[in-house]
Formats: structure tokens, sequence, C-alpha cells
């Protein structure tokens, strides 16, 4: 208890300080060793309102999400009313994408690692009812497949979806009934809410973007993204405390609530991830795993309108860490946190970011110049004739509207093997690109940024 003593410490001290230096309106963060559980709180809920932030504050978990829906569909899988390794088709009979031949055959575990290879960045406005998921997922009849189902890694919110609309099939109820039936009661919720209309209730952060460095984040125009995308991430909401009950579940062996080897088959390597540093080396059912020398670590981010979740677990010294945020460097407030906080108790370091060297080499940029497309940006890579490689990005779809300052010209130089990282920073971040697979001329068939965003021929 004393190690966490120091960690409260530390924390009330310098979180106030560290939330001001990444221009964050606001953060909690709580940490648990055992079932013991320190916390702090730092800045405002909405720079509107000026509502002071409080340890009990709810803060969107984005993505964190499909964890949650992970282990709604693992509770089936113990009650042997789900098959991992069974066609989607099994449970949703009407499932259809535009590949038909990939539709049969994509299983309930590429759905939750990753693998299923169908485009995924897909926001469709289906309504607020409890019908929105199941109508949902009637609109991705004609979504391409990137990729053969099980080929690799690429993240997949529109897969979860489907992922959350089987669990509301099998247990004959909305996905948000399910939340609130199967892991809110057994967990002893007290601070969570699965959509705006229970969040209002309680002491809720509002999101800020960043459209102007020299402004700052400002207030977003909306809370949340749209309900249809619950399973993956869009709505559910709490406070860092009762994100940790989820969390000292998972390293307890389930806890009651999943059975000791549906928790552990989570956190065994499903697919390896391409090298993007930011994100884990491989993924679990649900969990993003990182393989660090002085211990594995799982857990998972979050984003939704400009708010930010980082959530972290290292099972065999029973710490996790959760840290909600509402805009601002949020990557440099987790950076800083949880490099502090897994160093002191459990001597994980954290790797570096990923930093460009100060004269990259010129290299051929023959497999990496061409014209990569998803449902969200369309990304042009060429190489002048000095060597440069520069990255043209047009935003689409969601991502025109809440980001259109995502939209201009990048340049990207050599990092590791075939990644690429921007030499200049976004919100403090050199962020990576990888580029892999191969169309048959030596080529990259994929542009990866955790999303494969596929190359055109133009």
């Amino acid at each position: 208890m004393s190690k966490l003593n120091e960690i409260n410490d530390w924390l009330q001290e310098n979180l106030p300080r560290l939330v001001a230096e990444h221009g964050v309106p606001g953060a909690a963060v709580a940490v648990t060793v055992g079932d013991d559980v320190a916390e702090a709180a730092a800045g405002v809920l909405n720079k509107n309102t000026g509502v002071e932030t409080t340890t009990d504050s709810l803060f969107q978990i984005g993505s964190i999400t499909k964890v949650w829906t992970t282990t709604l569909a693992m509770q089936l899988v113990d009650e042997d009313l789900l098959d991992l390794d069974a066609p989607v088709r099994d449970y949703l009979p009407e499932f259809k994408i535009a590949d038909e031949e990939a539709a049969a055959r994509i299983t309930v575990r590429q759905l939750m690692n990753h693998t299923s290879g169908f485009e995924g960045d897909l926001f469709t406005d289906t309504g607020r009812g409890d019908d929105c998921v199941e109508k949902y997922v009637a609109t991705l009849h004609d979504t391409p497949q990137l990729f053969a189902p099980g080929e690799m890694f690429s993240y997949n919110n529109a897969g979860y979806c489907v992922l959350g609309r089987i669990v509301e099939v099998v247990r004959g109820k909305s996905y948000d009934d399910c939340l609130r039936e199967h892991l809110f009661a057994p967990l002893g919720l007290t601070h969570a809410a699965a959509d705006a209309y229970e969040a209002i209730l309680y002491r809720a952060a509002a999101g800020h973007l960043t459209h102007d460095e020299a402004a700052g984040p400002q207030t977003a125009p909306v809370w949340a993204l749209v309900r249809s995308n619950a399973p993956a991430g869009s709505m559910l909401a709490m406070s860092p405390r009762d994100l940790l009950k989820f969390a000292r579940m998972h390293m307890n062996d389930g806890a009651g609530v999943l059975s000791p080897e549906s928790a552990a088959a989570m956190r065994q390597v499903q697919v390896q991830v391409p090298d993007l540093a930011l994100m884990g080396d491989a993924w679990g059912l649900g969990w993003e795993l990182f393989h660090y020398p002085r211990a594995t670590v799982i857990g998972h981010d979050g984003g939704t309108i400009g708010q930010n979740a980082f959530l972290r677990l290292v099972p065999e010294h029973g710490v996790a860490v959760a840290l909600l945020t509402n805009g601002g460097k949020t990557i440099d407030l987790y950076q800083a946190i949880f490099r502090h906080v897994l160093r002191e108790l459990t001597g994980v370091e954290l790797p570096a970011m990923p930093e460009p060297v100060a004269e990259p080499p010129r290299v051929d940029g023959e497999r990496f110049t061409g014209v990569y497309v998803s449902a969200v940006s369309e990304r042009v890579v060429t190489q002048d004739e000095d060597g440069r490689i520069w990255m043209e990005v047009v935003p689409k779809g969601i991502m025109a509207e809440l980001s259109p300052e995502s939209a201009g010209r990048t340049e990207l130089v050599p990092w590791r093997d075939d990644t690429l990282v921007a030499a200049e920073p976004v919100m403090g971040i050199h962020m990576p690109h990888a580029f892999v697979g191969d169309d048959g001329n030596g080529r990259a068939l994929f542009l990866h940024t955790g999303r494969a965003d596929r190359r055109v021929v133009r």
C-alpha cells in the first residue's frame, strides 16, 4: 500500500501541472494495486461551463468498449450459446457484405481480433432506438472486402457492431440492456452510463477539438458519435474507478463474470500487428497486447469526439491504470503519467515515441508511392525529384466533417524497415505509417495506420 500511497501523492502533485502543460481541458486518472485504488482529477469538464473535473466524473471510454463487447460475447461462450469459430451467419443469417464468399466465411473470432477483412470505418446513423444496431448491420450489404478473412489485422469498428448484434440476438435484448444487466450490475458500477440520457444524470465531460493549435481545444459541437456504433465505442461513459472495476475482474480470472478460461483466452495472441509504435505488437480477443521485456501489458485506448481514454493492465503485478481525458495533447499526457506509474509499480518501461532522425536518408520510394483509399480518407503518396516522400490526405465521410484539419500534405521519412513516420508532429506525435503486403510488383498493397488502406490503381 505504501507504494500506491506514493503514486497517489505524485498524482495529486503533478496531474494539475501536466494537464496544463499538455493543453488538456480536464482529466481523471485511477490506479489500482490489488483491490486498493488511488485516484486524482484536474481541469474542467467543459470549457464553456467551467465545471470542475472530479474523480467521479464520467468520460467516454471510446473503443475500450470493444473489450466490454468481447466480454459480453465470451459470457455467451461460457454458457455454450456461442462458438468463436462458427461463421457469423450461424447467428446472423441476414449478415451481408459486398463479397458473398467472405460473408459466408467470416467467424465470430475474426470479428473479435480485427481480421474479418471488410471495410471497418463506417459510422452510419440509423437512429437512436434500440433497433439501431440491427439497422446498422443491414447497411453493410455493399461494404467492400479489403482482404481475405483471417489474412491480417486491420482495426474494424463495423466488425464490433456486428459482434454487438450477435450479443443482442442471442440474449434477446438490446446491447445497452446487455451492458447494464450482465456487466454493470455484477461489477457493482456506480458511475457508468450506456448512453447520453444516462450520462446527463452524472457529472459528465464534454469533448474538445483542436482545429487551431494557437486557439487550443474548443468544446466539440456534439457529445457523441452515432448510437449505431455503441458496441464499437460510440457511447459508453464512466469514471476511472468504475473502469478499473472491470480491469480488476479481468485480472482476477473473470471474478464471477467470466470463466477463468475465457478471461485467459482473451489475453492470448491471435494476430500480430504491423510495427506502428503507438499500438501493441499483437491483438488478443478484444485486448491489445504489449510484450515488453519486463512484463506483458494488456490494454486498449479509445477516442470519440474530443475525448480520449487509456487503459493498461499488468496482470502479473495486479496493477491497472486508467486515464480519461477530454481534449488536448492526450498522448503526451498518457506518456507522462503511465511512464511514471508503470515504472514505479511494475518496472515496465514504455518505449520511446517515434522520432525521425535529424538527417533522414533518401530511399527508393517505389514501394511506398501510390494511392491508398478507405471509407474515411484518400492518401496519395509521392516522391519528389529530391527523393523526399510526401503524403497528401483527403478526409472523407465523417472525418471530413469532424477533422477537416487532417487534410493536407505531410512529409514521411524512414523510421524502421517499411514503416515511415511523419517528419512534422501533429499534436506532438510523429505518426507512423507502415507499408505492408505486396501488389505483385514489389509495391505495398496497404498503407497501415492500424487500419489497412488498400492501394488502388488510378
